[in-house]
């Protein structure tokens, strides 16, 4: 006697028993997150601005310098139009005191602001994911001597520490760049020290260990992949923070050198100064600063709460 066979849907049924993994249930749960959309389109915005101020990724191929895109001119063009102008049709941000476009120098600004940002916390990520690492694995006097060193560190108040080392060795792009990643390695080394102590005496390390798994092997192959997920956050937060840090140095004097624009910059040399009256030249770039720190916000705050592991999944 045949038996009926019963309807059985192969695509569903592989769909439902698709491997799951951290990652791809992060990647649901961030994009569930009205506000973690909303950062990571202000950041994308923010990104394009930087990327495509000018053309200089096709300028020198053509033999001739960069070209504004996005920009309106080049953001050392000055004397455009009547100094200090307010915001018009044609200035959609006003001209600054050499007359200069304000909306032209704040989009060239991204550029300088996003690339430190960014390569700050690849360089502190470079410095305090191996100090960590190895403080977490080995122990003993090299984990005591690496953290009295953290302890040093966060002793010191961190923008006076990154205004001091500008001040003895100056005003530059690169020393920005460097000071704010002296200053920015602490939180990442500890965090990787604290994940590295609880990994290490899980049955999964201690597994590798009796089949004659090496440190290194071990590290890289099991340690480090399941410490990833709170790094990540951690220095995803930590862009933010580093563009404050550069827009303090530069207002303070001590940061990017003019004709080169930054906010931090654009806010202290000329818009503090005369904000009774050409209350634009502050304005805008205080604005900038605040939608970047925001939309870096969000994104971190939506990975930390992807990356949970206690996440509800309902949420």
């Amino acid at each position: 006697m045949a038996t009926a066979e019963l309807p059985f849907d192969k695509p569903a049924a592989q769909r439902a028993f698709r491997k799951r993994s951290l990652w791809r249930d992060a990647a649901r749960r961030f994009w569930r997150n009205k506000l973690s959309a909303v950062g990571i389109f202000i950041v994308a915005v923010l990104v394009i601005l930087a990327v495509f101020a000018d053309d200089w990724f096709v300028a020198p191929f053509m033999g001739r310098p960069a070209a504004p895109l996005i920009a309106h001119y080049t953001y050392e063009e000055s004397f455009l139009g009547p100094t200090g102008a307010f915001p018009s049709r044609e200035y959609w941000m006003g001209l600054d005191l050499n007359g200069r476009d304000q909306w032209s120098r704040i989009v060239h600004g991204a550029r300088i602001s996003l690339s430190i940002a960014i390569l700050s916390q690849v360089l502190a990520l470079g410095i305090g994911l191996p100090l960590g690492a190895l403080a977490g694995w080995r122990g003993g006097k090299i984990d005591f001597v690496i953290m009295r060193a953290v302890d040093i560190m966060s002793a010191l108040p961190v923008l006076l520490l990154a205004f001091l080392i500008m001040l003895r060795v100056g005003a530059s792009y690169w020393n920005v760049l460097l000071a704010i990643s002296i200053t920015s390695w602490i939180e990442i080394c500890r965090l990787t020290r604290g994940q590295f102590l609880t990994l290490r005496e899980k049955e999964f390390v201690e597994a590798s260990r009796s089949v004659g798994a090496q440190s290194p092997r071990i590290i890289t192959a099991h340690l480090l992949p399941n410490a990833l997920a709170p790094i990540i956050v951690s220095v995803t937060l930590g862009i933010p923070r580093a563009i404050f840090a550069e827009a303090a140095l530069s207002f303070l004097g001590v940061g990017i050198n003019p004709p080169t624009p930054s906010w931090g910059q654009m806010i202290g040399r000329e818009g503090i100064a005369n904000i009774t009256f050409f209350w634009h030249l502050a304005l805008f770039p205080a604005l900038m600063i605040a939608l970047t720190m925001l939309g870096f916000t969000l994104v971190g705050d939506g990975l930390r709460d992807a990356l949970d592991p206690k996440a509800v999944e309902g949420k």
